[in-house]
């Protein structure tokens, strides 16, 4: 099992470590996926890629004002969502940064430091 640090105090969920699986917030884990945002953390039964969803991620998360960009954790290696969910976030005027989910999940901690305001869909970890 992996331990993260917080170095810098800020509000909101951040990831604490990692399972075989997926991720941990404090002592919940998330072993199917995770979805992120400044305000909350919930567990997300992550589809198969080709069945991402971005409307049922925004609507899941429900962030007013509506986030910066999606970093999105494409699992166990670095993998493009599907074209469809990359033009929806460009219709939603959202950005996309993409790596795999470990990498996403470190990362998530370092732009919320700097206080950005996103939202984080993480894939597991098999």
């Amino acid at each position: 099992m992996v331990e993260l640090r917080r170095d810098v105090e800020f509000e909101g969920p951040i990831v604490t470590g990692f399972t075989s699986n997926g991720f941990r917030i404090g002592d919940r884990r998330f072993d199917s996926g995770l979805l992120l945002s400044p305000e909350q953390a919930l567990s997300w039964d992550a589809p198969v890629r080709d069945n991402l969803d971005l409307t049922g991620i925004l609507a899941a998360l429900d962030l007013s004002p509506g986030p910066e960009f999606l970093l999105f954790g494409s699992g166990t290696m670095m993998e493009q969502p599907p074209a469809v969910f990359r033009r929806a976030a460009e219709a939603a005027n959202m950005g996309i940064e993409v790596m795999d989910s470990r990498a996403a999940a470190r990362a998530w901690g370092v732009l919320r430091a700097e206080e950005r305001w996103i939202i984080g869909a993480f894939m597991p970890l098999r």
